[in-house]
């Protein structure tokens, strides 16, 4: 049971690295959006720190992802998602 969280939890992570890197922001990008040091938002994409559920959804945020998607899909699945083909969402 615990072998299944880690890997959960290094599958999130890996999501939001593969996402950051879709995006091409860096690690200090975002450790400023969160305000956090860069060496902390290493810790968090290499599963090293425990994510809070607000951290995650100011990830999510950040990345422009649905916090399901972080948590449920594979990384290849998530790009799909969020490849330019994606529908532009309205703002205003």
């Amino acid at each position: 049971m615990e072998d299944l969280f880690a890997l959960k939890t290094k599958n999130v992570a890996g999501n939001i690295r593969k996402i950051r890197e879709y995006r091409d922001y860096t690690q200090d990008y975002l450790a400023a959006k969160l305000k956090i040091s860069q060496n902390a938002y290493s810790k968090i994409e290499l599963g090293y720190s425990k994510l809070t559920i607000e951290r995650l959804f100011q990830i999510a945020a950040i990345l422009e992802v649905e916090v399901t998607h972080l948590l449920t899909l594979d990384h290849t699945d998530l790009i799909k998602i969020i490849s330019p083909d994606e529908k532009p969402v309205s703002v205003g």
